[in-house]
């Protein structure tokens, strides 16, 4: 009986906590706790001002060149292009404004954060585009997440690496996407429409918390199809125990 008791608390526990997910803030440097209204969110960033991680300050630093976020250079191989910039900047809003990525939202230990995103699903046209834009940039690392020289206090190409074009050192749009952060971004061959991935650029209403929602009920569905296959294989031992 209570081999029972604990596995239905654990099915019931397992739901709430995946809704939780629907709509909260990563443990990271300049996320709020909890996400809310933001209404001076800068230009990039705005689409997320009617629910926000991120507030008013981040989303101004986001668009600078070396902010105080992370004191990251887009420059480090040259002056990148504004077209490619552009979407770097999209992908810092959406990283620090987003509340919908609870479902890709993993513990880490990092003197930075404690949380970061993993497989995130992107839409492929905004995959495609960026890595389009930013097919004539340079660039001298794959993964931008570590291995930099940061004895100057921001990012330079560490000595044993050289300036590349972008499609040298990312051949296709999938391996930039998937490369570039450590695993951040999942590539998919989704559309915008499918209600299957995030998107990075969006107008109106936030079309992710959707697509949140479908990726959390699926977890869910197998996590309760798992546990009740265990209930149904504890009912059975007990009723052999007591016969």
């Amino acid at each position: 009986m209570w081999v029972i008791l604990a596995l239905l608390l654990a099915i019931s526990s397992g739901v709430m906590s995946q809704q939780d997910k629907l709509n909260m803030c990563m443990s990271a440097t300049h996320h709020k706790e909890k996400p809310g209204p933001e209404g001076d969110l800068y230009y990039q960033c705005a689409p997320w001002r009617e629910n926000a991680c991120c507030t008013a300050n981040t989303s101004t630093a986001a668009h600078n060149d070396s902010s105080y976020l992370y004191n990251f250079n887009w420059n480090h191989c040259g002056v990148m292009s504004e077209k490619c910039k552009k979407h770097f900047i999209q992908d810092t809003c959406f990283y620090e404004c987003s509340p919908h990525l609870g479902p890709w939202v993993q513990k880490v230990d990092q003197s930075w954060r404690r949380e970061r995103i993993l497989d995130v699903p992107l839409c492929k046209e905004d995959c495609h585009t960026w890595f389009e834009d930013c097919k004539d940039d340079f660039t001298c690392k794959t993964d931008w997440h570590k291995g930099w020289d940061w004895t100057s206090g921001v990012n330079k190409c560490p000595a044993d690496s050289k300036c590349r074009k972008w499609t040298e050192v990312y051949p296709t749009a999938k391996s930039m996407c998937e490369q570039i952060w450590s695993k951040s971004y999942l590539y998919t061959t989704h559309s915008k429409t499918s209600g299957r991935c995030m998107q990075l650029w969006f107008t109106g209403e936030n079309p992710n918390k959707k697509v949140a929602e479908y990726y959390l009920n699926n977890a869910q569905q197998h996590q309760s199809f798992a546990l009740t296959t265990l209930l149904l294989m504890a009912c059975a031992f007990l009723s052999v125990m007591v016969y």
